[in-house]
C-alpha cells in the first residue's frame, strides 16, 4: 500500500505510536511534526530518528565523530548500498532541535553518532 499521511484522512488522535526513520528530510519538516503530533492519543509517543545539515564550525566535534565511527562501521560491518532515494537534509541540527522543541514541548532531542538525531515525545494525557 502506498500513501502520504500527512494527506490520508486519517482520523485525529487515533493513533498511540508514530514513528519515522530516515524520512523527514523528505518533507516539510514543521508540517511532517504537525501532523504526527496530531495522530497521536494523548499519552501516545512520536519517535522520530533523522538525519539534518551539520553546520561548522558548531557541529565539528560531532562530524570528527561520525567520521571515525563511520570508518570502523564500513571496516567491520562492510558498507551497504542502499536502493532508497537520498535528499541532503534542509534544516541542521540546531534547527531541528529548536523546531521541535517549538511543536513539541517536553520533546527529548538526542544528537547520535553516524549523523543521525532523535525526537521522543510523549503527547500530554488530558
Amino acid at each position: 500500500m502506498l500513501g502520504d499521511f500527512l494527506v490520508h484522512p486519517f482520523d485525529r488522535e487515533s493513533f498511540d505510536l508514530v514513528t519515522a526513520v530516515a524520512a523527514l528530510h523528505h518533507m516539510d519538516t514543521a508540517t511532517a511534526l504537525e501532523r504526527m503530533r496530531d495522530l497521536l492519543r494523548p499519552g501516545g509517543s512520536l519517535v522520530v530518528v533523522g538525519v539534518a545539515r551539520g553546520r561548522l564550525p558548531a557541529d565539528l566535534p560531532f562530524e570528527i565523530a561520525g567520521a571515525v565511527a563511520h570508518f570502523f562501521h564500513t571496516r567491520t560491518k562492510g558498507y551497504w548500498e542502499h536502493p532508497s532515494p537520498v535528499a541532503d537534509p534542509a534544516e541542521t541540527y540546531a534547527e531541528i532541535r529548536d523546531l521541535a522543541r517549538r511543536l513539541l514541548p517536553g520533546v527529548r532531542y538526542r544528537r547520535h553518532p553516524l549523523w543521525r538525531y532523535s525526537l521522543r515525545w510523549t503527547k500530554p494525557a488530558r
